[in-house]
């Protein structure tokens, strides 16, 4: 069963994702230089994150949808389990955002040039006049709706529990004033973690979205805010990587 299944993935899901993916890059970046990347940036990429989970029989769960509203701007932050965060926030969040993601993956063929057209927000830490076009690229983003998701971690966990948070997302989030919304991820490790290429089918993700918490509350200062965000994500896991 197990070579059966390694078998699919290679031979039949994996190519398919890789027209899928060239296919999905080459619409959003035209469709967003031409039309804008509301629209263009997000529902073909979310089209392209809901294949990687169906081709792989991967079941997404989301958990209290009712405390985000669609209309309003927010930053989200979750933990990174593994490459199965991306298409499950992608694919079943059902809100529409831009991710904040470091400068060096524009390189990433089709997909690079895709993230950059769709406007999603490239970290650039090389001076501290790129720092501030980052800044101002955010400010121009996150209005009318438009969300960022983040994973402050930073980067994925190699053994499924989490890492210290960096503080860029929330400073952003009380710069611009915008609720925070902790999102806690279950079952992306176990989906495949990030020392291995095979996934392993079947199994089940689950995203459990908490109450936002709004930074202009008193008493929020951006060291409360880090951990109040890591205390609620991490109470959501599963008790193996608490």
């Amino acid at each position: 069963m197990k070579y059966l299944s390694m078998a699919y993935q290679w031979l039949i899901a994996m190519p398919i994702l890789i027209v899928i993916t060239i296919i999905v890059a080459i619409l959003t970046s035209v469709g967003s230089v031409l039309f804008g990347g509301k629209w263009w940036g997000y529902y073909p990429p979310h089209f392209w994150a809901k294949c990687w989970c169906k081709l792989f029989f991967i079941k997404v769960k989301v958990e209290n949808r009712e405390l985000i509203d669609k209309k309003t701007s927010y930053v989200f932050v979750a933990n990174h389990q593994g490459a199965y965060d991306i298409f499950s926030i992608y694919g079943f969040l059902n809100h529409n955002f831009k991710w904040m993601m470091k400068k060096s993956l524009e390189k990433v063929p089709f997909v690079g040039l895709a993230c950059r057209c769709a406007g999603h927000i490239m970290v650039d830490r090389s001076s501290s006049s790129a720092v501030k076009k980052t800044m101002e690229h955010a400010n121009k983003t996150l209005r009318n709706g438009m969300s960022l998701v983040v994973f402050p971690e930073g980067a994925r966990s190699w053994d499924g529990k989490m890492r210290n948070f960096k503080r860029g997302a929330f400073k952003l989030a009380l710069d611009f004033n915008l609720p925070i919304v902790p999102i806690t991820i279950n079952g992306s490790f176990d989906t495949m973690p990030r020392f291995t290429y095979i996934i392993k089918p079947a199994t089940e993700i689950v995203l459990t979205i908490h109450r936002p918490i709004l930074p202009s509350e008193e008493g929020h200062n951006m060291e409360n805010v880090i951990a109040e965000c890591y205390d609620v994500i991490h109470s959501g896991l599963v008790e193996k990587y608490q």
